[in-house]
C-alpha cells in the first residue's frame, strides 16, 4: 500500500473563512499532498487566548466550511492532547497514531519568519516536509528555502478573523469572507448576551 502524504494545517480557525479553505485547497492542489487535514487547535502556543470561541463550536464551524471538499478533514486531534498543543508533540503523537501516512506542515509566511521561535523547530525542519503560503507583509525568498520546504504560488487572501468577529458584533455583512452557513451560525452565536 502506498504512503498517503496528508497537510497537517493548523490553527485556531476562530473562526474559519474562505482564505483559508482557499489556502487548504491551494495546498491540495500543489502535488505535495494527498489530503488535507484542518488541525483546530484549542490554544496557541504563541497567541494570547483572549477571544477564542469554544473549542466544539470552531471545531463544528470548520466542519461546516470543509463539508463540500473531499480532500480537506477537520480533526479534533489536538483536543485530546496535553496542552500548550505544540506542533512538535502534534505531529508526533500523529506519526504514531498513523504510521501509515507520511505528514507534511502547511503553514503562513510569518509563521516561517519566525519559526526559528517553534518548539523543536530544528527537529521539525530535518523530519518533515513543509508547505509555505503567502501572507500581507512577509517576503519569502525562493532561493532560501531549504530543499524540503515549498512555496504555495497562490493568490493572498487578507481576510482576518478578528476583524469577522467585529464585523458581526457591529451587524456587517460578511458576503465574500465566510461561508453562508458559517455566517448564520456565528451570528447566532455572537449575538447572545454573553458574546456581545
Amino acid at each position: 500500500m502506498s504512503t498517503q502524504i496528508t497537510g497537517i494545517f493548523g490553527g485556531s480557525f476562530n473562526p474559519i473563512h474562505n482564505g483559508h479553505i482557499a489556502i487548504a485547497n491551494a495546498a491540495c492542489r500543489s502535488g505535495m499532498i494527498d489530503e488535507l487535514w484542518l488541525m483546530v487547535s484549542p490554544q496557541n502556543p504563541l497567541k494570547r487566548n483572549c477571544e477564542l470561541m469554544d473549542d466544539e463550536f470552531r471545531l463544528h464551524l470548520a466542519q461546516i466550511a470543509t463539508r463540500d471538499y473531499s480532500n480537506i478533514h477537520v480533526s479534533d486531534f489536538e483536543f485530546h492532547l496535553p496542552r500548550p498543543s505544540y506542533t512538535y508533540n502534534t505531529l508526533e503523537r500523529l506519526r504514531e497514531n498513523y504510521p501509515e501516512r507520511q505528514f507534511v506542515i502547511v503553514i503562513g509566511a510569518d509563521n516561517w519568519v519566525n519559526f526559528s521561535q517553534w518548539y523543536k523547530a530544528k527537529y521539525l525542519l530535518t523530519h518533515y516536509n513543509f508547505i509555505i503560503y503567502p501572507r500581507k507583509g512577509y517576503t519569502i525568498s525562493h532561493k532560501t528555502l531549504p530543499s524540503n520546504v515549498y512555496y504555495l504560488d497562490m493568490p493572498l487572501h487578507n481576510i482576518s478573523s478578528t476583524e469577522i468577529r467585529k464585523r458581526i458584533k457591529e451587524n456587517k455583512n460578511l458576503s465574500g469572507l465566510v461561508n453562508s452557513d458559517v455566517e448564520k451560525e456565528l451570528k447566532s452565536f455572537l449575538s447572545k448576551p454573553q458574546h456581545k
